[in-house]
């Protein structure tokens, strides 16, 4: 061994006594009291599975004299806005599934004996709050029956029309809103008075 070998083994062999000195010290400190413990818990809920729901921003609306003429009496109004959530996870959608929102009207009753109105007197254009995904479409124009020039889609709400579908429900997680402007056209000579008519709104998969 050399003489610069032997001093460095020397100095590592010091150095590791006194670290060696050091740490004994440490070691040799006596505990205070008989220590505390800590339970920790936790609850780890069963985790419920997504789901798919509609909800609409309101029971009522009413509408408002728009647009008539001297044969035709027009009343426009919003649908309360339709928001569908889906907080399933694509896992939990089945394959090919899709959703669509669809409505459809009752007839006008009126409050003091009038003769009905029936619902294919009522329109609407759907609209959509859409994120440009395209992963929604909304549903098309249905023009009242008074409307000839929007023959053949003047059918009014009196059978089961389109508000708003996914194309595909793994596509569309999320929440999605929608609503439809609403048109009633009536004869003018309509007997005068207040009249109600109920839209249900479905929600399919």
């Amino acid at each position: 061994m050399n003489r610069g070998m032997a001093k460095r083994v020397t100095v590592a062999a010091f150095g590791g006594v006194m670290l060696a000195g050091v740490a004994g010290a440490a070691f040799a400190e006596e505990q205070v009291g008989t220590g505390s413990d800590v339970d920790v818990n936790v609850t780890i809920e069963d985790i419920d599975p997504g789901v798919l729901a509609m909800s609409v921003a309101g029971t009522t609306t009413t509408l408002a004299e728009n647009g008539s003429t001297e044969t035709v009496r027009q009343f426009t109004g919003d649908l309360p806005t339709v928001t569908v959530t889906d907080t399933r996870t694509a896992e939990e959608i089945p394959d090919g599934a899709f959703w669509w929102v669809e409505g459809t009207a009752s007839s006008f009753v009126g409050d003091a004996g009038q003769a009905p109105i029936g619902a294919e007197n009522l329109g609407w254009s759907p609209s959509l709050v859409d994120d440009g995904s395209g992963a929604v479409a909304v549903g098309p124009d249905v023009a009242p029956a008074l409307d000839t020039a929007e023959a053949p889609n003047n059918v009014g709400l009196q059978g089961r029309e389109l508000l708003a579908m996914a194309l595909t429900s793994d596509e569309a997680i999320g929440s999605w809103e929608a609503g439809a402007t609403l048109t009633l056209q009536v004869p003018a000579d309509v007997e005068p008075g207040s009249y109600s008519s109920t839209i249900t709104l479905s929600l399919f998969e």
